[in-house]
């Protein structure tokens, strides 16, 4: 089970994870929290993340590519067009990893 493609949903305190592996099968759903972020990132090896673009996503992207990831940031237009129907954490964190491994 290596993790290929994470989509992550950024927010305040609670982060939202959805990870794929090379068949594109969902291997993991997880809410982290801030102070579980860090650790988790830097056990995990390098992979491609999608992020929806917003107030502290750049901050977070500089973080991820510092510990050896790919990160690939998206306007919140094209993540929120693939899940406009439920717009919750989960949601919004499968639709960034949709959009990541599509969106050039």
């Amino acid at each position: 089970m290596k993790i290929t493609t994470i989509g992550l949903d950024l927010a305040k305190s609670v982060f939202q994870i959805h990870a794929v592996d090379e068949q594109g099968v969902s291997v993991l759903v997880k809410r982290l929290r801030r102070k579980q972020m860090l650790p988790f990132f830097t056990k995990l090896s390098s992979c491609l993340i999608g992020i929806e673009a917003c107030g502290s996503a750049h901050h977070w992207a500089r973080t991820l590519v510092a510990l050896g990831h790919e990160v690939k940031l998206m306007p919140p237009a094209y993540v929120n067009r693939r899940h406009h129907l439920i717009r919750s954490p989960a949601h919004c964190s499968t639709g960034s990893h949709i959009m990541s491994t599509s969106w050039k």
